[in-house]
């Protein structure tokens, strides 16, 4: 069967490293045509590891795209708030989509490519992945069986992990509203898109806590500089100190996110001179460090969402509370428990723990991409799909704005009208 073809917008690290893997392990799937990225030494590595013509690389999505359609599909990976516009763009050009998420960073721009996929008759699937994975999909089978009954409550947890938290979202991109979006958004949006979907009801009404608690500079402890590459007197003691997360271990592998050429040499110079090597309370973040969020839904179930970067491992933790019964899991571990009440009956699933992104699901999500392009019929959408994942958007819009409001609850619909 014929290879979808595909335009990389964004070849960072989602494009470097799960979409054009995936294209060279599976290349009667997927192939590269083209690419945009503006850094040049990712850009020629991807063109040539990929045999993309030197005359279809660019420097910028608006370079790629200002030429008729030349593919099957468009992967936008651009940064948060360089989704919307490529996406638009590439549906007017007639493309089938694969849009990170958020979709936007702004709710009326989410309701704007919803609208957008339906009316130009294409598919636009967002990268909740999380919904393709063994793990979430086992779960969401039990609850579609009716096994625990209805629902009533679901309580997520995402840790997100001390050294992840000061990585992405203290030095990385994700670290500042302005720059990026909430963290509730840029991180979380996965998770209010589990819920959303093991829910599959309509949320109501949405409240929200959560602050910058730790990573400020009053928090600094005496004796730290701006660098942890500048003589600081307390480098070796913080848990936080990049020449730890960078030179000194290899699991999770972040260096590869700072430097074109992971070498120590080339790490420690990223370090000396660029924004990883920042002291983590004199960044220039104010994305919350901890954060809960409430739901209410349509029937009257509720559920409860809650992320940390003050944990150890990088892991979810769900419960979900049923009329006939419990499940509960962890995601990292592959491993969740059904226990049904009239029978006295605890059933044990364990799913293998792959080493492929977000539990198998990155693989999973593209596979299916593929097929739905293969059978498009303008009637299936996808799992995740624009429709599908603008619920989750609209939450964690509605619950920024509370957090900001001092936890004053929101009808989702306010978010919608704009009031």
């Amino acid at each position: 069967m014929k290879p979808i073809t595909a335009v990389l917008l964004g070849a960072g690290s989602r494009g470097n490293f799960i979409y054009g893997p995936f294209a060279k392990k599976y290349p009667n799937d997927l192939v590269f045509v083209a690419v945009a990225e503006p850094d040049s030494q990712r850009r020629e590595a991807f063109g040539t590891l990929h045999n993309i013509a030197t005359e279809q690389t660019f420097a910028s999505w608006e370079e790629a795209l200002a030429q008729e359609k030349i593919a099957d599909a468009v992967i936008v990976s651009t940064q948060d708030r360089m989704h919307f516009e490529p996406a638009m763009k590439a549906l007017e050009l007639g493309y089938h989509i694969i849009l990170e998420k958020p979709m936007s960073t702004f709710s009326d721009e989410c309701i704007l490519l919803e609208e957008a996929a339906r009316k130009h008759g294409r598919l636009l699937m967002v990268s909740h992945v999380l919904r393709y994975s063994p793990f979430w999909a086992g779960i969401k089978d039990i609850i579609s069986e009716g096994k625990i009954g209805q629902i009533t409550s679901i309580q997520l947890t995402e840790n997100i992990g001390y050294q992840h938290m000061a990585h992405s979202y203290v030095r990385g991109h994700w670290r500042n509203n302005a720059l990026s979006s909430p963290i509730i958004l840029a991180k979380s949006s996965h998770d209010l898109d589990l819920i959303s979907w093991l829910m599959d009801q309509k949320c109501k009404r949405v409240s929200s806590f959560g602050s910058l608690m730790h990573f400020r500079e009053d928090q600094a402890p005496i004796g730290s500089t701006s660098r942890c590459t500048d003589g600081c007197s307390v480098e070796r003691s913080c848990p936080y100190s990049a020449i730890k997360i960078y030179l000194e271990t290899n699991e999770p592998d972040y260096a590869r996110n700072i430097t074109n050429d992971p070498t120590p040499e080339h790490i420690l110079q990223a370090l000396k001179d660029g924004p990883y090597g920042r002291c983590v309370y004199r960044c220039d973040n104010d994305v919350v460090d901890h954060q809960i969020v409430n739901m209410e839904f349509e029937n009257g179930s509720v559920a409860s969402f809650t992320l940390s970067g003050f944990t150890r491992h990088i892991a979810r933790t769900v419960q979900i509370m049923g009329t006939h019964g419990e499940i509960k899991g962890n995601m990292e571990e592959g491993r969740f428990q059904t226990y049904l009440f009239s029978a006295g009956q605890s059933l044990e699933h364990q799913f293998d723990i792959t080493h492929d992104g977000h539990g198998g699901g990155d693989n999973y999500f593209i596979s299916s991409f593929v097929k739905e392009i293969r059978l498009y019929d303008r009637k299936n959408e996808g799992l995740s799909s624009a429709s599908a994942s603008l619920q989750s958007h609209l939450i964690a819009f509605a619950a920024e704005k509370s957090r900001l409001a001092s936890g004053m609850p929101f009808e989702l619909q306010s978010v919608i009208s704009g009031t």
